[in-house]
């Protein structure tokens, strides 16, 4: 009689449990989008019979019931938390932590992927320059590069990389950066270098491409705290990181044309600042064509940059050493609509890509 009456407690306790999980679905107010994915939250389906007769009705909304779950960014961090401390997994998702770093797994080395990329690079320099450009090319190592031997993860062969990168863009003079990087001079939670710890790069880059620039830089830091991209991914209780940013007389005295919304910007963005992405405050983030205009720069020194998001935080840096600097995204502009909006005429020109973008190069177009 007693087994019967514990029985019974306790499916009286679990149904409860399911009505009260039920109800909290139902009821509670949905987000959506998760802050710490940086992504939009599935949305609920529409109950049509055609959706129902299809099964899409219930795909979408077992995608809608996952994202919307009561509690989920907790039950994420408990999921991470056991993973790698109970059952010793290295990585979470692809993401692992070591000497205070958070970092994602890029591994292995996609070939093709780099050859396409090198492809659409000489097909911009097939069309639009001629020998009149000079044409640089510099890879920038993520993360990985620098935690994953002493932490027990596969990583690329980034020597070898940087080598056959040089070798294959034979169009491009190639100005080495890598061993100027370390791990500390990237974000401790995000996949972006600090602007503060690559002035020697900017150094290294203006210097390859025949310039020089003022390394009279002042710091400034934002009150809030950066939590990166990782942060989110990992679900992990990590310090977040402080974000910086560097002016000087050059960087005061530019102006900023952004040519995807039609407007002038400014080159720190205070409002993307205390944004869902405060490194969206370095020349207000992924936009496909800038224009950044130096008065007082050297007359006729132009260049063009084509970069990813890496490229905004170290482009002010090289402010200094041009009259006019183009930061080019062929991620979200086509190659052939680029004779529309720049002239190529008696510029240098930078390739200066992230191994996560070239790894992935299926983005570029």
């Amino acid at each position: 009689m007693g087994r019967d009456r514990i029985h019974k407690i306790t499916c009286i306790f679990f149904a409860l449990f399911l009505a009260g999980g039920f109800l909290m679905c139902v009821f509670l107010p949905k987000k959506s989008y998760s802050e710490f994915e940086r992504r939009k939250l599935a949305a609920m389906p529409s109950c049509t019979w055609e959706q129902v007769w299809s099964g899409r009705f219930m795909s979408d909304f077992e995608k809608y019931a996952v994202d919307t779950f009561p509690g989920r960014d907790q039950l994420r961090t408990w999921k991470a938390m056991t993973a790698l401390y109970v059952f010793g997994r290295k990585d979470n998702n692809g993401i692992y932590g070591f000497e205070g770093s958070l970092s994602a797994v890029e591994y292995p080395m996609n070939e093709s992927s780099f050859i396409r990329a090198v492809e659409r690079f000489h097909a911009v320099c097939e069309e639009y320059l001629t020998e009149e450009n000079r044409v640089y090319l510099s890879v920038i190592p993520d993360k990985n590069c620098f935690l994953a031997e002493e932490s027990g993860h596969l990583a690329m062969d980034y020597k070898g990389l940087e080598a056959w990168m040089e070798q294959k863009a034979e169009f491009a003079e190639y100005i080495p950066i890598s061993d100027l990087l370390e791990k500390d001079d990237y974000y401790r939670t995000d996949t972006h270098w600090r602007q503060e710890r690559i002035t020697d790069v900017a150094n290294r880059l203006a210097e390859g491409m025949g310039t020089s620039l003022s390394n009279d830089y002042e710091a400034h830091s934002l009150e809030t705290d950066f939590y990166g991209v990782y942060y989110g991914q990992a679900a992990l209780p990590w310090k977040p990181d402080q974000l910086q940013y560097l002016t000087n007389g050059a960087i005061d005295g530019c102006r900023v044309y952004d040519w995807q919304n039609q407007m002038e910007i400014p080159v720190y963005n205070m409002e993307a600042a205390s944004g869902r992405d405060p490194y969206e405050m370095f020349l207000s983030g992924s936009l496909s064509l800038l224009t950044i205009e130096n008065p007082k720069g050297e007359k006729g020194k132009k260049l063009i940059v084509f970069r990813d998001s890496f490229g905004s935080s170290i482009a002010p840096l090289l402010i200094s050493g041009y009259e006019q600097i183009t930061l080019v995204d062929i991620r979200y502009i086509p190659r052939e609509h680029l004779g529309r909006y720049i002239d190529f005429t008696g510029c240098d020109v930078l390739f200066l890509y992230s191994t996560m973008v070239l790894n992935h190069s299926e983005t570029l177009r």
